[in-house]
């Protein structure tokens, strides 16, 4: 294997927050859609949603 598979210890410090925001983010909105989804199964309309067909 080659060092280029291996990611330096400085690159690596920075990579952790990188990926806790996106998964925050990732978190955020599975909250989001089960949140929808419950909505729509209690027989709510959807957040963010209108009647309006435009």
């Amino acid at each position: 294997m080659s060092e280029e598979s291996v990611p330096q210890q400085g690159a690596a410090a920075d990579r952790p927050k990188g990926l806790l925001e996106q998964m925050e983010e990732l978190m955020a909105a599975l909250n989001a859609d089960l949140s929808a989804l419950a909505d729509l199964q209690a027989g709510a309309p959807a957040r963010g949603t209108t009647d309006e067909t435009g």
